[in-house]
C-alpha cells in the first residue's frame, strides 16, 4: 500500500472551510477545492474536522523492562486510536534510558512498530537518581537523535546539578523538561493538601512543592540562557510564575494534562486510586487557570502523561496504590469538552497545543502542521458531533487506569494519517505505517 493515494473529501481544516486533501507518497499532494481524484481512495470527510497529526511530548510506554504496564507497539496503537502521530517516550523504563543504547532500542521499537513516530527522552541524571549526569551528549547524537531530557517522575531536585544540566543541552539546543516536585514538601503526600485532604486524612501535597521548583528553574534557565519545560503544570500559582517568566523573555515552555482540565481533588472523597495521580488532581479554582492559560498561551501545550498500569497497581488500597492515569485515547475529546466546548480554544487553537508547539518543542523534522500541499501527511480526522461514553476495556492501551471510565466524551477520531498511511480508519486500527515511516 506503500504508493496508494488517498482523497480525504470535504473535511474543514482546521475547522475551516471545507475542502478535500490529496495525500501519497507520504506528504499531503493537494489541498483546496480542486484536487484531482484519479487512482485516489476516496474518505468522505463532511462533516469531521482535519487536524494535523497530535504530538504528545509525555508518554510512557514502559519498555523495556516493563512489558506487563505498557510496551511500545500497545502504546503506540493507543496512540493512533487517539490521533498522535508522534509521541515522546519518558526515560523511567528499566533499565532507564540514560545512554545511547537504550534510547536507540526504544527507537528502533517504534520504527518496527510502525503507528507512530516514538521519540524518546533522555535521562537528565543517571538511573534517574538525581546524583550526576547521564550520558545527554551521547544521547543527543544517537540515531534516536535525543532534544528532550526528563528525570520525569522523579524531580532534579538539585540546583547544581539543575544547573549543569541546563548549560550542557544548550550545545545541542536540547531542553531539560522537569518534574516539578520539592521532595522534601511531599514525603509521604497521598493528595492535593487542602480543604478535602484535611476531611479524609490524607498526607497532603502543596501547591508550594510544585511552585517553588518552577521559581527556581526558571531563573536558573534565565541565568545560563538555556531552554526549561516544564511538565504537567498542576496550580494556578504555577501559571502565574511561568506567566511573569515569559513576560521577562525566559525560554520556558509548559504543558499541562487533560486530567488537569477536567477533574478536582473531590473526586478522592471516593478513594478510588485511579484518581491518585502525579501531581494530584487540584481544586477546581486550579483547573479554571489552568484553562485560561492553556488557552492564552502561557502554557504551551497538552501532553497527555499516559501512565498505564498493571491492574494489580490501581484495584489496591489508596495508599498502596501507583500513581498514574492513562491519557492517549481521550486527549482529544476531553481537549473538545474542556476547551473548545467553553468556546476557550477554536480548532486552530487545539492543533496549535497538540501539534504544532510540541512538534517545534521536540524538533520534530517534520514540523508544518497548518495542512498545506507539500507538508508531510501526519493528519487526524475527528468527528466532533459524536458521544461516547469511555470503556477502557476497549482501548488498546494495556492500562486499565482512565480516570474518565464511564464518563461520556465529545468527539471521536475517525481516521490518522501517519506518513500518509491510514493507521487508523472508521475509528478502528487499520495496519502499520511500516518499519522506517
Amino acid at each position: 500500500m506503500s504508493g496508494q493515494r488517498y482523497l480525504i473529501r470535504g473535511a474543514k481544516a482546521l475547522g475551516g472551510q471545507r475542502g478535500d486533501l490529496l495525500v501519497g507518497d507520504g506528504v499531503i499532494l493537494q489541498a483546496g477545492d480542486t484536487v484531482d481524484p484519479a487512482g485516489a481512495v476516496v474518505i468522505d470527510a463532511d462533516g469531521l474536522v482535519a487536524l494535523p497529526g497530535l504530538v504528545d511530548l509525555h508518554t510512557h510506554l514502559r519498555e523495556p523492562g516493563r512489558e506487563d504496564a505498557e510496551t511500545v507497539l500497545t502504546g503506540s496503537q493507543a496512540a493512533a486510536r487517539g490521533g498522535f502521530t508522534a509521541v515522546h517516550a519518558m526515560a523511567n523504563s528499566a533499565p532507564v534510558a540514560d545512554t545511547a543504547g537504550v534510547v536507540e532500542q526504544v527507537y528502533s521499537l517504534g520504527l518496527e512498530a510502525g503507528w507512530t513516530e516514538v521519540r524518546p527522552v533522555g535521562a537528565v541524571t543517571v538511573g534517574l537518581a538525581g546524583q550526576r549526569l547521564a550520558e545527554l551528549g551521547a544521547m543527543a547524537d544517537s540515531r534516536a537523535r535525543v532534544r528532550i531530557f526528563s528525570d520525569d517522575g522523579m524531580c532534579v531536585w538539585d540546583p547544581v546539578l539543575m544547573r549543569r544540566a541546563l548549560e550542557y543541552v544548550k550545545a545541542f539546543d536540547g531542553v531539560i523538561a522537569q518534574h516539578a516536585q520539592e521532595p522534601r514538601l511531599t514525603e509521604g503526600a497521598q493528595m492535593n493538601e487542602g480543604a478535602v485532604s484535611s476531611v479524609l486524612g490524607l498526607q497532603g501535597w502543596p501547591a508550594v512543592a510544585e511552585e517553588s521548583i518552577i521559581a527556581r528553574d526558571v531563573l536558573l534557565a534565565q541565568h545560563v540562557d538555556s531552554r526549561l519545560h516544564v511538565c504537567h503544570v498542576s496550580t494556578a500559582g504555577s501559571v502565574d510564575i511561568i506567566r511573569w517568566a515569559k513576560a521577562k523573555g525566559i525560554k520556558v515552555t509548559a504543558e499541562v494534562t487533560p486530567h488537569h482540565l477536567l477533574l478536582t481533588d473531590e473526586l478522592v472523597r471516593s478513594y478510588d486510586p485511579v484518581y491518585k495521580v502525579n501531581p494530584p488532581l487540584r481544586t477546581g479554582e486550579d483547573v479554571q487557570a489552568l484553562r485560561e492559560a492553556l488557552a492564552d498561551g502561557t502554557i504551551d501545550v497538552l501532553g497527555t502523561d499516559h501512565a498505564p498500569h498493571p491492574s494489580e497497581a490501581k484495584e489496591c488500597e489508596w495508599a498502596q496504590a501507583a500513581m498514574g492515569m492513562t491519557g492517549l485515547e481521550t486527549a482529544l475529546s476531553v481537549v473538545q469538552h474542556a476547551m473548545v466546548e467553553t468556546g476557550l480554544l477554536d480548532w486552530s487553537g487545539v492543533a496549535r497545543i497538540t501539534s504544532q508547539t510540541p512538534a517545534v518543542i521536540g524538533q520534530l523534522p517534520w514540523q508544518g502542521g497548518s495542512l498545506q500541499a507539500g507538508e508531510p501527511a501526519n493528519l487526524v480526522l475527528l468527528d466532533p458531533a459524536a458521544r461516547w461514553i469511555v470503556d477502557p476495556g476497549r482501548m488498546a492501551t494495556k492500562g486499565r487506569n482512565s480516570p474518565f471510565a464511564g464518563l461520556e466524551l465529545p468527539g471521536a477520531v475517525v481516521a490518522t494519517f501517519f506518513a500518509g498511511h491510514p493507521t487508523v480508519l472508521d475509528g478502528k486500527l487499520n495496519s502499520p505505517a511500516g518499519a522506517g515511516a
